[in-house]
């Protein structure tokens, strides 16, 4: 049975695995090089100490994953953070997203987040469907805004609240 863990440094090669398809095949993400797995590794290691990334395995094999990263860099963004998901591409619309986003919301919330913004490049219906099913309201949409395999992509922006905290909001953790 699938279940979700918190990712280590140690989840970097499988990470890239998943990864590097969506990077040389599609605009899904305007990344044009794949990182490589000490690459991220390094990124694991960055976010879990400021937000988190989980894995999904499937009969100890990680599968997908979802992460959440700094939305901006000035002070008055850090209790907001921008979310990203990548799913073995057949196991797409099997529910590892919704499992992986939900248990990076819990522990976002925890952490005293209380706003995910995610970017998905157009068109992606797969990705449209997950973030409408998970209660992200649609924000805006960047024009042409990339350029990748020959073509300008448009990149549709998505809010949801993760948690209602009272204000003034504490230090994020």
């Amino acid at each position: 049975m699938p279940k979700i863990r918190d990712a280590s440094e140690l989840d970097g090669p499988a990470c890239a695995a998943i990864y590097t398809p969506y990077v040389t095949d599609t605009a899904i993400t305007f990344e044009t090089e794949p990182p490589t797995a000490a690459d991220m590794a390094a990124r694991i290691a960055e976010v879990q100490d400021t937000h988190a990334w989980v894995v999904l395995e499937d009969e100890g094999r990680v599968v997908g994953y979802a992460y959440a990263t700094q939305m901006k860099p000035r002070a008055a963004y850090r209790w907001s953070c921008a979310l990203s998901v990548y799913i073995e591409p057949g196991r797409r619309r099997t529910g590892g997203g919704r499992a992986l986003y939900e248990a990076l919301f819990e522990r976002l919330a925890e952490r005293g987040f209380r706003t995910a913004v995610a970017g998905v490049t157009l068109p992606n219906e797969a990705s449209v469907g997950l973030h409408t099913a998970l209660g992200f309201e649609t924000i805006g949409t960047y024009r042409k805004i990339g350029w990748k395999l020959g073509a300008w992509h448009d990149v549709h922006y998505w809010q949801r609240p993760l948690a209602v905290l009272p204000d003034p909001p504490e230090e994020t953790s």
